[in-house]
């Protein structure tokens, strides 16, 4: 444990950052999971799931959970398994 007043309050700011980014992470994944679902049920409401879970990702790079290049790369593979199984 830190002996410097800063550092203990970076310590507490650590924390809470973390459970504020493993929260986006978790419901990011989860909405992920439901798009590729809907799309490999070729489900009537896949359009919507699909957009739903693209969104989500752009909101988890916006605030920097993740980054630019694994939003794309993540928006890029799901349009394209959405499209192959239009």
């Amino acid at each position: 444990m830190p002996n410097i007043k800063s550092q203990k309050d970076r310590v507490v700011q650590a924390a809470a950052e973390q459970a504020h980014n493993k929260a986006i992470k978790t419901n990011l994944k989860t909405v992920v999971k439901k798009a590729d679902a809907a799309i490999d049920a070729k489900a009537a409401d896949k359009d919507a799931t699909v957009l739903a879970a693209v969104s989500a990702i752009d909101k988890a790079r916006a605030k920097g959970v993740i980054k630019k290049n694994t939003a794309s790369r993540k928006i890029s593979r799901m349009a394209k398994r959405a499209n192959k199984n239009a």
